[in-house]
């Protein structure tokens, strides 16, 4: 039997050297990437994948040039005050992973805004993440746990107390523009995940490139350890 995808994660990487390689400012290539964005949702859809989880900007982003970042922020509220309408008619869940009080004031009330409105949808769940640091996140699990002492430290307890609470962990991770390591991307969660890399930039990735990943994905023994 060819084990399913039920959770898919994907590090979408490349959009600057995307955009460096056609002569076009980084901007570009951030526009780019984020219109890729709706093909891959709606391909999940097609393969039965009902929970999606996109690596979006991380805790070391921020190192980036103020413009940069400043464009970054403007996408991320335009996504959580108007494409979010689109994804609440799909029946999408839409949550944030991520440390939102380090989020300019206005993009974290959209964030918080977006996930109210599509809290009860149940066609999938679309998780951004967004300030994200696998460490930052387990930092954040151990104080959660530790204003309760008398809790016994297990697995199951520091999984309750991740961003992905309730979640089952990523079958399978996607890597985009030619890197082979994770960045931090879903530290706890990832530890059984299988780990595909694409050389093509995120926004050249293609639905030859996502079918080859599945298919891929198929053709593994997943043995957890056993």
């Amino acid at each position: 039997m060819k084990p399913k995808i039920e959770h898919l994660g994907i590090i979408m990487d490349g959009n600057r050297r995307w955009a460096k390689a056609r002569r076009l400012l980084s901007f570009e290539g951030h526009r780019a990437g984020y219109n890729k964005i709706e093909e891959v949702l709606n391909w999940c859809n097609d393969a039965g994948i009902k929970i999606l989880t996109l690596f979006v900007f991380s805790t070391e982003n921020w190192k980036r040039s103020k413009e940069e970042v400043d464009f970054l922020m403007k996408i991320l509220y335009r996504a959580f005050t108007k494409d979010v309408k689109k994804l609440h008619q799909h029946n999408v869940c839409v949550r944030v992973i991520g440390r939102k009080e380090g989020m300019p004031e206005k993009v974290k009330k959209a964030m918080l805004e977006a996930e109210a409105l599509t809290k009860n949808n149940a066609a999938s769940v679309l998780n951004l993440a967004i300030n994200y640091g696998g460490r930052s996140e387990l930092i954040d699990a151990f104080n959660k746990i530790a204003k309760n002492p008398s809790q016994k430290i297990t697995e199951d307890l520091i999984s309750k107390n991740t961003y992905t609470a309730g979640l089952p962990d990523p079958d399978l991770i996607i890597r985009t523009s030619g890197e082979y390591r994770l960045s931090g991307f879903l530290t706890w969660q990832s530890a059984y995940s299988e780990l595909h890399f694409i050389k093509h930039h995120w926004p050249e990735f293609s639905k030859k490139d996502f079918d080859g990943a599945l298919a891929d994905f198929a053709d593994r023994q997943r043995r957890f350890g056993k």
